[in-house]
């Protein structure tokens, strides 16, 4: 299956279009080292949490915007040789000295893709997700993730992947064991559903909350749900999008 670079950034609000420009600039060099898809999504619906956030997981700002975003590879050994060639490519030093964001507090890390299910359409609207799942119910959230996935694509969704944590690195300031209150015996688990649009994304998840048959079972979740965080956001930058990254146009 697909593996997963999963980023999460606080990037000023009023940084934009700067963010998208340099992103998509960027995406032509990271197809060079491997990767086989970029998507960077900008904070739409988001919400605050009583526990855990997005907002948190960045230490955000009231003046930012949380971007969700991932790149896709064939597998890790691709993904680790792209990040060797990363290091040592002065067009990337040149780029890391030009960020409009504060990279010390962007969280990042490695995800196996363990279900995916695709449908039919163009992505323009991602649901993010961030959770910590204790490892010996690796296979219960699996099977469950799956059956939600199955209906997700029933109500119109074009793409689910979850993707369970695999080199989950440790931030001197942020990162995702931090972001979800990671206990001992706990992964991290990095998903995302790709809708058409908002609005196909809103009628999904009300047809799913009125579903008799995708009621949680809350006495045997195989995760903690208050420490799981979500959010909406629009696509941005998408390098399997049929215009280049550079012509899209802001959200």
């Amino acid at each position: 299956m697909t593996y997963v670079e999963g980023f999460v950034v606080a990037v000023p609000t009023s940084n934009k279009d700067a963010y998208r420009k340099h992103a998509a600039g960027a995406a032509p060099l990271f197809r060079e080292f491997g990767a086989t898809r970029m998507v960077e999504a900008w904070g739409d619906d988001v919400q605050r949490g009583k526990v855990t956030d997005f907002y948190g997981a960045v230490q955000a700002k009231e003046d930012e915007t949380v971007v969700f975003s991932w790149f896709e590879y064939p597998d890790r050994a691709t993904r680790d040789a792209a990040n060797e060639k990363m290091m040592s490519d002065p067009r990337m030093e040149e780029m890391g000295a030009q960020m409009p964001f504060d990279g010390q507090r962007m969280i990042f890390s490695g995800f196996d893709s363990f279900v995916d299910v695709k449908g039919e359409g163009t992505s323009a609207y991602v649901d993010g997700f961030v959770l910590p799942v204790p490892e010996e119910k690796r296979e219960a959230y699996r099977d469950m993730a799956a059956k939600a996935a199955a209906k997700f694509k029933e109500y119109g969704a074009i793409r689910v992947v979850e993707a369970w944590g695999d080199d989950v690195r440790e931030g001197k300031v942020t990162d995702f064991r931090k972001a979800v209150k990671a206990e001992a015996g706990e992964n991290v688990v990095f998903s995302w559903i790709e809708w058409p649009d908002k609005a196909v994304r809103d009628s999904a998840w009300e047809r799913l909350m009125a579903d008799p048959g995708m009621q949680p079972d809350k006495e045997n979740m195989p995760f903690d749900g208050m420490r799981m965080f979500w959010g909406g956001f629009t696509s941005i930058v998408d390098t399997a999008s049929a215009s280049q990254p550079t012509q899209r146009e802001l959200a």
